[in-house]
């Protein structure tokens, strides 16, 4: 059949769909993301735009009766109209049945085509003919294959995991089986009628009902330990007790004269380490409670004469300095000062201190419910003695509970089955001594989440609704366990700027954490169980109730179910080589959910952690610390995973796939893989998918950008010519493709990789690609060569944009370390890089890196090398040494960028040494000029993507560009004169 061109290798609207993506990433209530946490989970609206336009011809929007060119832009004016529309979130429903229709129809279409009988989209709709079938390999969170559905496609997920199975039932299966009100079950929820009969409220207000039971049954058991705080300033009549009031009133009422604790606040300690002191020393880190304008609110430290711990006192201020101290001057790295004598406990003794399990906790402050019109309020532990003495016969009951839970506290250790602590995403706590899951909760938290299991393990609905039905609700409360593990361990931060408690992943991994926040799970502001309940309610009452669950099954994508076939698309978003350690990370909810579900689920908890061996990423830590065989096994798993897409797609389906990471080097397993399984790569679309406030991208090179890689099968099995045919098509793709990008304010390491991936689509189409002498072309080497490319069409553009002319004077003709310097800061910014992916950048530049003359050697390095990271160093570090920009003993020149970091530092420093040094340097004024204007930051769509350069030097390269003909013309011509001129002119 003729191969018809689906709209996502024609064109997409990215700005609109990334700055929507952007927007739905900040949304909370309701959305999928408050069932459960999943690590890298993309934004439904970008997998709504993946999932309709690998479906969608583009020639549904091109209309008839003009010229070729003509209809090339209308059709993609109107293709943008409508996806900006669908790619709205949550989405207008309108607009979603219309997509369906488009979908349906093409469908329809193709399958006329296929079995050469007419279908239309009523024989879709009426199950007389297949709906399209989309496939997510790896399904993650769902996200691609909710859409599917939302579509009104069969929607397929696999993966690996567990837990990860575990949210993809609750996404894809039980909303759409159960979501809708039944009154032939025999639920118990809803608000009863004028009538006294129940109203039914469907799967959402099932699990609010159970949810709720499941709360009071819990707080019955355990909410003393959680005990109302007495208000000081109350100045009504005083209540005896709290214990007389609860007698007399419901438990959720609050007595006049008490406050609610909304949150607990603590610190981890040391033993000094001095022999004659001894003294407790507090690890926090600092202690702010509140930030913002207006009041400010911290904790002093006081250590008071004779004694041996310290006190902390709560201090309120309109501004910063009118605390008179410094709230975050704790411990730095793990190294802490004992107060009472001065000696610091370094990070090597604390650690020696925790694997000696001699690390304990102090309560720094316990946080309430405000009073009336002062926000939230803040008590010392001087202030809530209550607190304390509730803890009092915590272990007692805690080991009593421990033996009613199935299997007991999950205690077993974090890495069981590896021999080095420094596992991905552990390590840090590992390092620590913390080895048992267990050790990442408080007493007091432990004994809630088990209080909760063991409340599930009675399962009371079992006789009240079917049993299908049942095991939905166990499971979304066992979620409800999970998301209360998540805002309720010791690894969650007090955010001072918004008073609230942060889950415990801010990134995909475990940091060690000095001063913790413990929710009060039956507080009545923040993060508690009721607001975490009511979350994940809202989100499942959001997931369209519909006909057709998902089939959802746990496995390898490298071996796909064998009545998994006929996929009219494959889109998925496979694990980022060795990006994120999803296995060991989502062990911590593993060992809650095996403890709440495990007997509902056997099949799925059989084990005493997640599955480690098939998991496709490159780590390490699996193979005895050899990378390389970490490698491997991460290319052999993907090239099976892909084969295996080939076998189940279509002749003419699409496989596309969802690409974050943001080395080279992890690109080149990916394409060599695709390649190999059959896959040529025809287009690539950058999607701003993340938050840039995120904290896995703080101080990193991480993409802000998913590239949406869009591949068929390849037809034939024809061998290229490097010199003759693939290279020259990449120039072409390369320069087509900066240009396009750039226009929609596509920028940094975002622009640079979309457009290698775009330009796979010349080494892709053939099955072998080779230079002139035989020699294959491996895929690393091409990807180099396709940065190489990519790089110079950037500075081109760049020199464009700052107003530079053709020849000596433009930025393509800078000597290769300025180049590489202007490169690095426009792609990375401040960003360090990890060696690989440094080298790789640096061949594409063509500099060294290492050796006798490379970037990162001598007195007048470019480069900062530690361990396995580069960094540039920017004026700040280098311009103080007076011959820095000299030319050589030989005369030859200095690099340009070494002239600009002298310049500056005089600038700031030094300015009446600039005559002299420009006399004695003589650089090339105008082609520096060009380089501070392309740092300071490119007029880029009007300055909308911001500086190149960053902090310090982005301030002096300011200044200096404004200031140029004062500091720079106006020197050099009294200071050189007409020899200067000449040297210009002959330059």
């Amino acid at each position: 059949m003729t191969e018809e061109k689906r709209l996502i290798e024609d064109y997409l609207p990215i700005e609109k769909i990334s700055a929507e993506a952007s927007r739905e990433k900040s949304v909370r209530k309701g959305h999928i993301s408050t069932l459960h946490l999943w690590w890298a989970r993309r934004p439904l609206v970008a997998c709504r735009a993946a999932v309709y336009g690998a479906l969608v011809p583009a020639s549904r929007f091109v209309p008839n009766g003009a010229s070729d060119e003509k209809k090339k832009s209308l059709g993609r004016a109107n293709a943008a109209k409508f996806v900006e529309r669908l790619c709205l979130y949550p989405g207008n429903p309108t607009v979603i049945a219309e997509a369906q229709h488009h979908i349906l129809q093409a469908h329809a279409e193709r399958l006329t085509v296929e079995t050469g009988k007419k279908v239309t989209v009523e024989d879709i709709v009426e199950g007389r003919a297949p709906r399209p079938k989309v496939l997510d390999m790896f399904a993650g969170g769902g996200a691609i294959p909710l859409e599917a559905l939302r579509l009104g496609c069969e929607a397929y997920a696999l993966d690996l995991n567990p837990v990860a199975h575990i949210i993809e039932l609750c996404t894809l299966v039980y909303p759409q089986k159960y979501g809708k009100p039944d009154p032939s079950t025999r639920g118990m929820t809803g608000p009863k009628n004028a009538r006294g009969e129940t109203t039914w409220g469907g799967l959402a207000e099932e699990v609010r009902y159970w949810g709720n039971w499941m709360l009071k049954q819990v707080k019955a058991e355990i909410g003393d330990l959680y005990p109302l705080i007495p208000d000081s300033e109350f100045k009504g009549k005083k209540i005896a007790a709290q214990v007389d009031w609860l007698k007399e009133h419901t438990t959720d009422e609050v007595p006049p004269g008490y406050l609610i604790p909304v949150a607990y606040l603590w610190t981890r300690t040391v033993t000094c380490k001095n022999p004659n002191c001894r003294a407790t020393v507090p690890l926090a880190k600092q202690t702010w409670l509140r930030k913002k304008p207006g009041r400010y609110v911290a904790l002093q430290v006081v250590a008071p004469a004779g004694k041996k711990e310290v006190r902390f006192e709560v201090v309120e201020a309109l501004s910063e300095k009118g605390l008179a101290f410094d709230p975050e001057a704790g411990s730095k790295g793990g190294n802490a000062t004992c107060p009472f004598c001065g000696t610091v406990a370094d990070g090597e003794y604390v650690q020696g201190e925790g694997k000696a399990k001699r690390v304990g906790i102090q309560l720094l402050a316990v946080v309430c419910g405000g009073r009336s019109g002062k926000g939230k309020t803040y008590l010392a532990p001087d202030d809530s003695p209550e607190t304390l003495r509730a803890l009092e016969s915590l272990e007692h009951r805690l080991k009593a509970k421990s033996e009613r839970v199935i299997g007991g506290f999950p205690n077993e250790r974090i890495n069981p089955l590896r021999p080095s602590p420094n596992a991905r995403g552990l390590s840090a706590v590992t390092r620590h001594g913390i080895l048992d899951f267990g050790e990442l909760f408080t007493p007091r938290q432990k004994l809630m989440l088990m209080t909760m299991a063991d409340v599930i393990s009675r399962k009371p609905w079992d006789d009240k609704i079917d049993h299908g039905h049942a095991k939905a609700v166990a499971t979304y409360l066992s979620s409800l366990v999970d998301k209360i593990a998540d805002y309720g361990s010791s690894f969650c931060r007090w955010i001072s700027q918004t008073e609230a408690v942060a889950g415990t992943f801010g990134r995909h991994a475990l940091g060690m954490l000095w001063d913790f926040a413990e929710i009060c799970p039956f507080g009545d502001a923040g993060s508690n169980a009721d607001s975490i309940l009511n979350a994940q309610v809202s989100a499942l009452a959001e997931i369209e109730a519909g006909e057709r669950p998902a089939d959802v099954r746990r496995g390898s994508a490298a071996s796909l179910p064998e009545d998994w076939r006929g996929f009219d698309a494959i889109i998925t978003d496979p694990p980022y080589y060795d990006n994120v350690p999803y296995a060991d990370v989502s062990d911590f909810f593993y060992v809650w959910q095996k403890r709440t579900i495990g007997s509902i689920y056997p099949e799925h908890f059989a084990t005493e952690l997640t599955p480690k061996k098939s998991e496709a990423t490159a780590l390490a830590s699996r193979h005895a610390g050899d990378m390389d065989a970490a490698t491997k096994e991460y290319e052999d798993l993907m090239l099976r995973s892909f084969s295996e897409a080939a076998k189940s797609l279509k002749p003419e389906g699409l496989l596309v796939v969802v690409y974050a990471h943001k080395t080279t080097l992890g690109w080149s397993t990916l394409v060599e893989a695709l390649r190999r399984a059959g896959f040529t790569v025809l287009e690539a679309w950058p999607l701003d998918t993340e938050r840039g406030a995120r904290l896995i991208a703080l101080d990193t090179a991480s993409l802000a950008s998913s590239i949406f890689l869009v591949t068929r099968k390849r037809s034939g099995e024809a061998i290229g010519n490097y010199e003759t045919e693939v290279r020259p098509e990449l120039e072409q793709i390369v320069r087509e493709r900066v240009g396009t990008l750039w226009e929609m304010g596509i920028s940094g390491a975002d622009l640079v990789i979309a457009c290698v991936g775009a330009g796979l689509r010349a080494f892709t189409r053939f099955v072998r690609v080779e230079y002139a002498n035989g020699e294959e072309v491996p895929a690393e080497r091409f990807l180099a060569e396709v940065e190489t490319a990519v790089l110079e069409a950037i500075l081109a553009r760049l020199s464009k944009e700052v107003g530079a002319s053709s020849g000596q004077h433009s930025l393509v003709g800078l000597d290769a370390a300025t180049r590489f310097y202007v490169l690095w800061r426009y792609t990375y910014k401040a960003a360090d890089l990890d060696s690989g992916e440094a080298i790789i950048f640096a061949n594409g530049t063509h500099v060294e890196l290492d050796g006798g003359h490379g970037l990162s050697s001598g007195t007048r390095a470019l480069v900062a090398k530690n361990k396995s990271k580069y960094r540039l160093m920017d004026y700040t570090e280098r311009g103080e040494d007076a011959a820095l920009g000299m030319p050589s003993e030989d005369g030859q020149s200095a690099p340009l960028v070494d002239a600009l970091h002298r310049l500056l530092w005089l600038l700031e420093r030094h300015p009446s040494g600039i005559p002299d040094f420009l006399r004695d340097a003589r650089p090339n004024t105008e082609q520096m000029r060009l380089v501070a204007q392309a740092l300071a930051g490119p007029a880029l769509k009007g300055g909308e993507l911001g500086e190149v350069a960053t902090g310090t030097e982005l301030a002096a390269l300011t200044k200096l560009t404004a200031n140029w003909r004062s500091v720079v013309e106006d020197v050099a011509e009294a200071a050189v004169g007409p020899l200067f001129r000449a040297r210009q002119k002959n330059e």
